[in-house]
């Protein structure tokens, strides 16, 4: 196996690591500190505090990156402890009635927080932010904060996505521990806990919500509207109630014109700045009666590439916001207009890139669950859409989710990930079913994603195991040629493609090599690329096909299907003819 580093990850400033705002949804321009950088760590075998910690690792990088300075995995009988001296300076929080926030983007998968041995919490699920109020456990001098991990992987129920302890094929390099983000901020004693932004575009309106931290309601607070060229909308409400605003002259979002509204939001002592966008996504019939996407009104076709957010030197992890923004734009650079991000919840400032560049997204929830039986949810499955058989979800033993707790913590997770992501005018689509992994209950689960989000769609099932509910027949075709029948919902193609191309130098390994089709040289994999367009995709635009998402954005390690290398150094295929064609993709 060959070590491989992205150009960010070569130069990476150990000193200066993911240094930006970690929320740009939510900015708070008050007092915070990124705690990115060296901490200590150790592993034990038991879940007694150690006094010694074996050595120096890079957070927010998981011990099995090569960034991380550990490159070792956390098997799931370990745990791993974190320990940082953090606040050394005195902060007079309590005098000044103020309250200290601990943000952790997200943790892999099960953890615990102390500050200076009081434990503040304990969070499970390695996808979610959380945070706790540090303010009463702070000394005015030495603060420890010690954080205690543990990650079962694919052993539990528990969100893992496309992790694996023994990575290989379509299954890659399992991490775990702090992966996004650790930081402070000094809030006031009443504070913004949460907006919630909804655009009404056939109104031309927004609607605010917004809450107290503490649940208080019938708090004055003020709205100040911004744009370019445009006076300041001003407009005041009160926390727990709905608060209406006209936008005159409205500007619509669309990945060819990412217009933004700044928007800043006082309540009492505090204030925050976030934007929104006016944009709408739903499901109509355009003149000929086919079901087709429409975005702001007009029939919107949406040619999107699989991404799965992994990194030769980081993986899960960045190395820096320049290296999100590169796939981003290469992508768009290329013609497509829509991500769709699999089975992974990214940081906060990857979905503001996608908002302020214009790319749309479909996202996946985070799937888990027990040992999936490959056998049913992926070679029967396969055969069974091939001879369009629709398979039932019932057999929920054979999907991995058998287990009432497992179940009950992915409902929670899918609705906290609704709620993040929320206010990001490129999300359109959640993704709630991958392929039968995991999954259960699709139509109440699906119903239960429309209630919280009824402004977005949703595919409920997407490759197989469909049940006929959502907005989305979502189909997976690597191997049969697709012959697209309209029908009520959408029919959008949201895998296929996965050609594969291996780049010497560029490729972690040199025999093994996972992919549907292989070529050997550039100018193959693009004539394949090519006569896959011409022949799978143009045909069935007209015959109802409304969406297509190709397999893949980069390679991940056996995987090499991807449009650039793993690296990121090397687009695979020929960029003049990706765009060409993906031009000719429209109604």
């Amino acid at each position: 196996m060959k070590q491989l580093y992205t150009r960010w990850g070569e130069r990476l400033d150990s000193e200066h690591i993911l240094q930006e705002y970690p929320r740009p949804i939510l900015i708070r321009n008050t007092d915070y500190t990124i705690l990115n950088g060296e901490w200590e760590y150790t592993f034990t075998e038991n879940s007694e505090r150690p006094v010694e910690y074996g050595g120096k690792i890079l957070v927010p990088f998981s011990p099995e990156c090569i960034l991380s300075g550990v490159a070792r995995q956390l098997k799931p009988e370990e745990y791993l402890w974190y320990r940082k001296e953090i606040l050394s300076e005195r902060w007079n929080v309590k005098t000044e009635r103020r309250h200290m926030l601990l943000h952790f983007g997200a943790v892999d998968q099960c953890a615990v927080v102390y500050i200076n041995g009081k434990k503040q919490g304990k969070h499970v699920g390695g996808y979610l932010p959380f945070s706790y109020d540090i303010t009463e456990a702070l000394k005015e001098e030495k603060n420890l904060l010690t954080v205690k991990v543990r990650d079962y992987s694919e052993t539990c129920y528990y969100s893992r996505g496309k992790q694996k302890l023994k990575n290989g094929g379509m299954f890659y390099t399992a991490q775990s521990g702090i992966w996004q983000t650790v930081w402070i901020e000094k809030v006031p004693e009443c504070y913004i806990g949460h907006l919630k932004i909804t655009p009404l575009y056939d109104q031309s309106s927004i609607m605010i919500q917004m809450e107290e931290e503490h649940g208080i309601k019938d708090i004055d607070y003020e709205v100040t509207i911004t744009a370019r060229k445009m006076w300041p909308v001003k407009a005041s409400g009160k926390t727990g109630k709905p608060c209406v605003i006209m936008i005159p002259h409205m500007r619509s979002w669309s990945p060819e014109d990412p217009f933004l509204y700044d928007l800043h939001v006082r309540m009492g002592e505090d204030s925050v700045e976030s934007y929104f966008a006016m944009r709408k996504v739903e499901v109509k019939n355009d003149k000929e009666g086919i079901a087709r996407i429409f975005l702001n009104n007009e029939p919107y076709f949406e040619k999107g590439v699989l991404d799965q957010g992994y990194w030769p030197d980081g993986l899960y992890t960045p190395p820096c916001d320049e290296a999100m923004i590169y796939d981003i734009q290469k992508m768009k650079d290329l013609g497509f207009n829509m991500i769709r991000k699999h089975i992974k919840i990214e940081p906060q400032r990857w979905y503001y890139h996608c908002d302020r560049i214009g790319m749309l997204v479909w996202q996946d929830m985070v799937n888990g669950g027990r040992d999936y039986k490959s056998w049913y949810v992926t070679y029967m499955a396969t055969a069974m859409e091939g001879m369009h058989i629709r398979a039932k979800d019932t057999r929920i033993h054979l999907m991995g989710r058998q287990d009432p707790a497992g179940q009950r913590q992915f409902e929670k997770e899918m609705k906290e990930t609704v709620r993040l992501l929320y206010n990001h005018p490129s999300i359109v689509t959640w993704v709630i079913f991958n392929e039968g992994w995991g999954q259960f209950a699709t139509q109440r689960i699906t119903d239960m994603v429309r209630k919280i989000d009824p402004y977005r769609l949703t595919d409920s099932a997407s490759g197989w195991f469909d049940q006929g509910c959502g907005d989305i027949r979502s189909i997976h075709d690597y191997f049969f040629p697709l012959h697209v029948t309209p029908e009520k919902r959408v029919t959008a193609l949201t895998e296929f493609g996965g050609y594969s191309l291996q780049i010497p130098k560029h490729s972690m390994y040199e025999k093994k090599v996972y992919g549907y089709k292989k070529f050997k040289r550039k100018r193959e994999l693009t004539a394949g690329y090519e006569k896959l367009i011409k022949k799978l995709i143009i045909p069935n635009i007209s015959r109802g096909l409304s969406a297509t998402v190709y397999t893949q954005l980069s390679d991940i390690e056996e995987e090499v299907n991807g449009i650039i290398s793993y690296d990121r150094k090397i687009v695979k295929m020929d960029e003049k003819t990706v765009k060409k064609l993906n031009e000719k993709l429209h109604f």
